[in-house]
């Protein structure tokens, strides 16, 4: 009763989803007329069902092939379903039990909810009565297959805001507002570090989606022999290893975003099967033959130009012309040098935290000398040089320009006090550092240039 509750607000809240998650159903039923009228009502449906009248008959099934959903009904001739219910919670993938009975009573329903049952049905039930459960199962399906790919998603602890006070950041913001309440495809450029993840996560929150999943995958990170599986997922026995049926990233984002980062990695001959997805929104899993309709937004970046990758014959021009509904450019930081400043000011107090320093502010020699670097690796980097800065900066509390770590500055070299520390642009070599006295070693000055 709890569990059909709490499905039911579920069903009524912004997660809606539609007939995605299950596809495979037992019906285990030993009164024939039942078993038919139960088996055609779902085939109608195009659920994939395979039918028992026997406990053991059942178990046979189930080592076969990996199932979403069991009708199981108590009474069975060689014994009882409840006894079925105990063993499959022992499973570690196991699938939802509705219990279906003639012979029903408090106490029988609150046994088999102890137990583990999903719902709980009495005989005769109407086709209505069915729909309910379909439903409510299908919606708890997909939220225990989202949560368990959060579960293991990695997180990113320095939070999703898109920060900044320049012109460019603050067209960019506007941009994203007037992208986002629309269900275009979104194809985001930019160079490596410049936020372009951070840009997709603001589109889903400002998006009519927003209540529905959001699902990263890295397409460079993911192995080349199983990126086909990672997206679309892949059924029992595909292949070496696939023990069980498993969902890919674009069932789990079923009426939510999917985020294909660094989309230019994908290999050819998985080009043509993400078009047919963008184009159909429909697919089918590795070494399965059934399509399967998905209803997903699809946000891509890419740290290339796509249009020279088009040109070499590296990426199919109609998946770009695909993906490149709405194209945004996100400017690196050296096109939008205001911002480093306050950039700089709000990710000190974050890493103080993280790391137990108290800094209380940034020297202006120190702001020059941000300023003054080029940033190759853009926004994300000056994260790394602010965080690197907060540890190094120990108890004096100031971020001082040798605690940057840029080359030429003295950052971080185990030199003495007395070494002056001048900001200097790594376009300008700097001159050997002299101690007051005499010149230095030339194996200092190799450990101060590396530094």
């Amino acid at each position: 009763r709890l569990v059909s509750d709490w499905s039911s607000d579920v069903c009524s809240s912004d997660l809606a989803f539609s007939d995605m998650p299950i596809d495979k159903i037992i019906v285990v039923e030993d009164d024939l007329i039942v078993r038919r009228n139960l088996e055609q009502q779902l085939r109608q449906q195009r659920y994939e069902v395979a039918v028992s009248g026997t406990l053991a008959g059942v178990r046979e099934l189930m080592e076969r092939d990996t199932f979403d959903l069991v009708f199981l009904d108590v009474r069975l001739p060689d014994g009882e379903g409840t006894d079925l219910l105990r063993e499959l919670q022992a499973q570690p993938q196991k699938p939802l039990v509705v219990i279906v009975t003639g012979f029903g009573s408090v106490e029988s329903a609150v046994e088999c909810m102890r137990n583990g049952a999903f719902d709980y049905m009495l005989k005769p039930f109407s086709s209505d009565q069915l729909q309910v459960v379909l439903k409510k199962a299908e919606n708890f399906n997909q939220l225990l297959k989202v949560n368990q790919y959060f579960n293991h998603a990695e997180v990113d602890e320095t939070g999703f805001e898109l920060l900044g006070k320049s012109q460019a950041m603050e067209q960019l913001r506007q941009l994203i507002r007037k992208v986002a309440r629309t269900q275009a495809t979104v194809l985001i450029a930019g160079e490596s570090g410049t936020g372009k993840e951070l840009v997709a996560r603001a589109l889903y929150r400002q998006s009519p989606r927003s209540g529905a999943p959001f699902i990263r995958v890295n397409c460079a990170a993911v192995p080349e022999n199983l990126i086909e599986s990672e997206f679309f997922g892949h059924e029992k026995g595909a292949f070496t290893g696939a023990v069980s049926k498993r969902e890919g990233r674009f069932e789990l984002a079923h009426n939510g975003t999917i985020l294909l980062d660094e989309v230019s990695e994908i290999p050819p001959q998985l080009q043509a099967k993400l078009l047919r997805v963008l184009q159909e929104r429909e697919l089918e899993r590795v070494g399965g033959n059934r399509t399967i309709k998905v209803d997903v937004r699809v946000i891509a970046t890419t740290n290339r130009r796509l249009e020279e990758s088009v040109e070499r014959k590296e990426f199919r021009q109609d998946l770009f012309f695909r993906l490149n509904v709405v194209p945004i450019h996100v400017a690196p930081l050296r096109e939008h040098k205001e911002d480093i400043a306050f950039l700089a000011h709000q990710f000190m107090p974050r890493y103080a935290r993280k790391h137990g320093v108290r800094v209380h502010g940034i020297a202006d020699p120190t702001l020059a000398a941000l300023e003054a670097h080029h940033w190759p690796g853009n926004v994300r980097e000056l994260q790394n040089v602010i965080e690197r800065a907060v540890i190094l900066c120990g108890d004096a509390g100031l971020l001082e320009p040798e605690h940057l770590g840029f080359s030429g500055s003295g950052g971080g070299a185990p030199s003495t006090p007395s070494t002056p520390s001048t900001p200097s642009t790594p376009s300008t070599p700097a001159s050997p550092p002299v101690e007051e006295g005499g010149m230095i070693s030339l194996a200092e000055v190799e450990q101060r240039h590396i530094l």
